[in-house]
């Protein structure tokens, strides 16, 4: 079984048991976060899909933990123009582990 589900503006397929790191979400390490927007479901038999979402559908997860990803480098140049911009980056990030998928 797994589910598509989006968070963050993105999309991400999960199953029970995946661990999965998505945009930072409120809460704290062991907290339990109920994911409402899932776009299909789907099973042995079975494909839900919904229009855009599905009603009453729902992914429940636990925060494995609070994170900020690695540093990016944005580096701008224009040559002979003496045009130079440095700048880092640190996303952050919400670590959570599928418990289960509700239909």
């Amino acid at each position: 079984m797994f589910a598509i589900i989006q968070t963050g503006g993105k999309q991400y397929r999960v199953s029970p048991g995946d661990i999965v790191r998505v945009e930072r979400l409120p809460g704290d390490r062991g907290d339990e976060v109920s994911l409402t927007q899932v776009l299909l479901v789907a099973d042995d038999d079975n494909v839900h899909v919904g229009r855009p979402l599905l009603a009453n559908a729902a992914v429940k997860g636990e925060i494995l933990r609070q994170a900020k990803a690695k540093k990016i480098i944005v580096f701008k140049k224009k040559r002979r123009k003496k045009y130079r911009r440095k700048q880092g980056h640190r996303q952050l990030f919400t670590a959570l582990q599928i418990k289960e998928i509700i239909v």
